[in-house]
């Protein structure tokens, strides 16, 4: 299904001597971050394209029917390595663990990072539902020049834990907001089978009632943006807000093509600024990752390399 390991990058002996690094030279993670060169948030087209790679802090490890697809860490980095580096990239999402890592490998320079901030919601677990900030705080997202954070937002009527991430997350937005940092929320409509099993609602009338209370939340909505999937009628969705909006990816399966022209009829409203995509692109079917991201890439900025002006200097 995902294709071979990508074997023969040029970040190779980089990744392998990553543990030797960090076990000798922890300080190099602070140092890094101080010295990152960074970008504006937004360039002249106005859009953004990031790779989300913090689906592992949940154990969720799925793509496509393979239960264990993002368990080889070295793996992973590869593929984020062959994503990050193509044109019309602009940065990635992770939890703290894969942002390090890809910041000691120079893939973040001139690139936007977003931390994960809520992963204690375990796929599978009895406390799914119960989304504990367990990644980045606000005060160290600020610290280490992040762009913003990212909260995962998940609203089931008949489970109690629900309240407390809906503070948790409104905590988050205003800290957030505070520094003067973008708060990515994540909103889910969702439900839990007789089994135990979390669904989230993934029709229309249930996005746009989780994109109600995620706008909601907080002392101030002026760096709030919403994280959505691409549902049926997504134009009626994306009317149900003025808040700049990005498009997630999901695990589709064997339905990624179908996923590709979901995102570009989306992305025609002026609400959608862009995707945020990690298994669809990290993964395809054909593993052929640099092929995925540039056609995800077109969607976003338009064809070819040249959308992209100039780097701009680092931000203060």
């Amino acid at each position: 299904m995902t294709g071979s390991p990508l074997l023969g990058t040029p970040y190779d002996a980089a990744i392998a001597g990553l543990a030797r690094r960090r076990a000798e030279h922890p300080d190099a993670v602070t140092a890094a971050w101080t010295a990152r060169r960074r970008r504006r948030l937004l360039r002249e087209d106005g859009r953004l394209l990031i790779i989300a790679a913090d689906h592992p802090a949940r154990g969720a490890l799925a793509v496509a029917g393979d239960a264990d697809a993002m368990a080889s860490r070295p793996d992973l980095l590869r593929r984020l390595a062959v994503a990050l580096s193509r044109p019309g990239v602009d940065g990635a999402l992770g939890t703290a663990d894969i942002l390090e890592d890809l910041l000691l490998l120079g893939l973040l320079e001139d690139k936007v990072a977003f931390g994960s901030m809520n992963r204690g919601g375990l796929a599978g677990a009895a406390y799914e539902l119960d989304d504990r900030f367990t990644g980045y705080t606000a005060e160290a997202i600020a610290a280490n020049r992040l762009e913003g954070g990212k909260m995962l937002t998940r609203i089931c009527l008949t489970d109690p834990a629900s309240a407390a991430t809906l503070e948790a997350s409104a905590r988050a937005v205003t800290e957030l907001a505070d520094r003067g940092l973008v708060a990515m929320v994540e909103p889910f409509w969702s439900q839990r089978s007789a089994a135990g099993a979390v669904r989230n609602l993934l029709d229309p009338d249930s996005v746009i009632r989780s994109m109600h209370v995620a706008a909601g939340l907080g002392a101030t909505s002026a760096y709030t943006w919403l994280k959505l999937p691409v549902v049926p009628d997504m134009d009626r969705v994306l009317d149900a807000t003025t808040l700049p909006v990005l498009l997630l990816g999901g695990d589709p399966g064997e339905r990624a093509q179908e996923a590709y022209a979901a995102w570009a009829q989306a992305l025609a409203s002026p609400t959608a600024l862009g995707l945020v995509v990690g298994r669809t692109l990290l993964y395809p079917a054909d593993g052929d990752v640099a092929g995925a991201v540039d056609r995800a890439a077109a969607l976003v900025h338009g064809p070819g390399p040249g959308h992209l002006d100039p780097p701009t200097k680092e931000q203060s």
